[in-house]
């Protein structure tokens, strides 16, 4: 397959090195010394899984230089997203599917409004990764799946072959009967990873130990899905006790982006995950105290800090 990722930070990059490293055609959409690291030493890839190097890459800072691809793998920062959406126009084909795998659950919402709809699919990356320096994406653990689906939920051609792509190139991929509830069980996981870790500047391990932290966790994953099922998703039952025993299956040391931006000083998503709840919440009537709280302590940090 012809695919280009846009862009190549830690889950971008990852799963295109990937499928690159399986033989399809995958061009990364980069910029700075990113961008000029991968040029000239390629895109470096260390995991548990297996460490790889994509040399030569094909990438470049200009979609119109890639051409039409078969899949878009969309996964830029959610504050980038309107403006990268118009910058994937030169990748698109009458058939073309452009995937968001990027924290949330407004990706479909956002990107529909820049590009056709019938471009759009929905999608969810399960992994945990950052660049560690420019050219090199660092993998921590052994989760790497990707899920995705179409809007209307109809399994379709373009689906089966990309999810058969990742398969082959050795990373778990899923079409879930429901791409839009799939979308909002990672939602509450990460609601709850993101805000319980990065207001307590602490990895999963020291928060599910911890009574309050636990406690907290908990809450803002209970708030979260509370806030889907008023908007219409069809979330089980038990969707927060799955999530946390989830939690617990995780290696200690796993931070979320959310704190690994913050520790960094980069600007955070925090507007799209317990933002996104209070905000999602004041509009459907559901009361969010714990989300708004987590919100209000990494809000002055939202900006990032770095020059």
């Amino acid at each position: 397959m012809k695919i280009a990722v846009m862009a190549a930070g830690g889950v971008g990059g990852y799963f295109g090195a990937r499928l690159a490293q399986a033989g399809h055609e995958v061009a990364f959409v980069a910029r700075g010394r990113h961008l000029e690291a991968i040029r000239a030493q390629g895109l470096r890839i260390e995991s548990p899984l297996g460490d790889a190097t994509i040399h030569p890459a094909n990438a470049t800072d200009d979609p119109a230089a890639i051409g039409p691809v078969d899949v878009v793998l969309f996964a830029v920062k959610l504050w980038d997203t309107e403006e990268a959406a118009a910058a994937c126009r030169p990748l698109l084909k009458d058939d073309t599917a452009v995937i968001p795998f990027q924290n949330g659950v407004e990706s479909i919402g956002l990107l529909s409004k820049a590009l056709e709809p019938e471009h759009i699919l929905g999608g969810i990356a399960y992994i945990a990764t950052v660049i560690s320096a420019p050219g090199v994406i660092h993998h921590t653990g052994t989760m790497a799946k990707l899920v995705m689906g179409e809007t209307d939920n109809v399994r379709s051609p373009r689906i089966d072959a990309f999810a058969e792509a990742c398969r082959g190139a050795g990373f778990a991929a899923e079409v879930p009967a429901d791409i839009h509830r799939a979308l909002w069980e990672k939602f509450v996981f990460l609601v709850g990873l993101s805000g319980a870790t990065a207001a307590s500047r602490q990895s999963i391990g020291p928060v599910r130990t911890d009574e309050d932290g636990r406690r907290m966790f908990l809450a803002a994953m209970e708030e979260t899905a509370e806030v889907g099922r008023a908007m219409g998703i069809n979330l089980p039952a038990d969707i927060v006790e799955s999530r946390m025993a989830f939690a617990d299956s995780l290696p200690p040391e796993m931070k979320s982006s959310l704190l690994q931006d913050l520790e960094a000083g980069r600007q955070l998503e925090a507007a799209w995950l317990s933002g996104g709840v209070s905000r999602m919440g004041r509009v459907c009537g559901v009361a969010t105290p714990v989300n708004d709280t987590l919100y209000a302590v990494v809000k002055p940090y939202a900006a990032g800090t770095t020059a």
